[in-house]
C-alpha cells in the first residue's frame, strides 16, 4: 500500500528484455534506503519487487524483472535510459498518512493533453480512457505516475485537470514531461468499492414508492 507522496524522481539505468521477463534497473537514493530483495518499491506508481541491488557510491541500483503484462499496461514500454521515474516506498503501519490510498495497481495509460504554466504552478489536462474517467470527480483523488493529485475539474468524458504546486513539479518527472506523453493513471479504489458493493441500478433508479392499502390514507 502506498500513499502518492513520491519520495525522490530516479533514473533509469538499463532496460533489457529477456526471454523471461523484461529487466528495469533504476538509481534510486532515498527511496533506496532500506530496501532488500524482495521488497516493494513503486515505480511511476506501479508496484515493482526488487530482485537484485547494488551501490553505486551513496546511491542504489535498484532490479526489477516485469512480466509482459505489466510492460504492456504502463508506459514503462516508452521508458529510455536517462528517463526520470517517480518512486515511493511502501506505507509503514506508523508511518504518516499525507495523500490517499493508492495500491500500486494501475488502472490505464492517460495522455498529457495540455500542459501550462500559471504563475509559480502549472496545469496538466490528462485525456484518460473510460475505465478510469468512471471514477474521476472534481475534487476527488486520483494517481498521476504515482502522485496523489486533487482533480481539479472533469474537462468532459474523456479528459480531467490538475494543478500542480512547484514543489511536486521540481521533486516528481513531471519536470520532464511534455504535450503528448503518456502517464500511468490508477483511480481511488474508495470509487470502485462503492460501485461495487451498490448495485447500479439502486444507483440510477429511485426507490419505488409503496402504494397505500384500499381503505387506508396515505
Amino acid at each position: 500500500m502506498f500513499t502518492g507522496i513520491v519520495e525522490e524522481a530516479g533514473t533509469v539505468e538499463k532496460i533489457r528484455r529477456g526471454g523471461r521477463a523484461i529487466t528495469l534497473v533504476i538509481c534510486a537514493g532515498s527511496a533506496g534506503r532500506g530496501l532488500t530483495i524482495g521488497g516493494s518499491l513503486a515505480v511511476n506508481g506501479c508496484c515493482l519487487t526488487a530482485t537484485k541491488i547494488g551501490s553505486r557510491g551513496k546511491r542504489k541500483l535498484v532490479q526489477f524483472d516485469l512480466l509482459e503484462e505489466t510492460w504492456r499496461r504502463t508506459n514503462f514500454q516508452f521508458l529510455k535510459v536517462g528517463s526520470l521515474v517517480n518512486l515511493e516506498r511502501p506505507l509503514r503501519a506508523n508511518g504518516e498518512f499525507g495523500g490517499h490510498f493508492v495500491t500500486g495497481h494501475i488502472d490505464g495509460i492517460g495522455k498529457i493533453s495540455r500542459r501550462e504554466r500559471a504563475g509559480a504552478d502549472h496545469l496538466l489536462d490528462i485525456a484518460a480512457p473510460e475505465k478510469v474517467m468512471r471514477y474521476v470527480i472534481e475534487k476527488g483523488s486520483i494517481a498521476i505516475d504515482g502522485i496523489s493529485l486533487t482533480v481539479a475539474a472533469v474537462m468532459d468524458k474523456n479528459s480531467f485537470r490538475v494543478w500542480i504546486i512547484p514543489h511536486t513539479f521540481e521533486a516528481t518527472n513531471l519536470r520532464q514531461r511534455k504535450i503528448g506523453d503518456l502517464v500511468n493513471l490508477e483511480a481511488d479504489m474508495l470509487g470502485k468499492y462503492v460501485e461495487k458493493f451498490i448495485p447500479r441500478q439502486r444507483i440510477l433508479r429511485p426507490p419505488a414508492r409503496r402504494r397505500p392499502k384500499p381503505g387506508r390514507s396515505a
